[in-house]
């Protein structure tokens, strides 16, 4: 059995690796986030992120890294439906 195809909201194949661009994020997905992150996440629209896994359910895994206001690492892996993304 081969794996299936991931695709991006423009129907090309993407793959571990690959550079997006997030297109969108829904609303409700930003709202799970504590109030404090949120401007972080919704930050990612617009932006480049590699392809760093494909998921369990087959949805191609982006990580968002910042520093806190301690200046600990943070770090979100979040994984992106196909009209979430864009490859360049």
């Amino acid at each position: 059995m081969s794996d299936p195809t991931i695709i991006d909201c423009k129907q090309q194949a993407v793959n571990i690796g690959d550079i997006i661009r997030v297109t969108t994020l829904s609303k409700q997905f930003i709202k799970s986030f504590p109030e404090d992150e949120r401007i972080l996440i919704e930050s990612m629209i617009g932006n480049f992120f590699k392809i760093i896994a494909i998921d369990e359910e087959g949805q191609a895994c982006i990580m968002r890294e910042w520093h806190d206001e301690r200046g600990q690492l943070q770090t979100h892996v979040i994984a992106l439906d196909s009209e979430e993304m864009e490859k360049v």
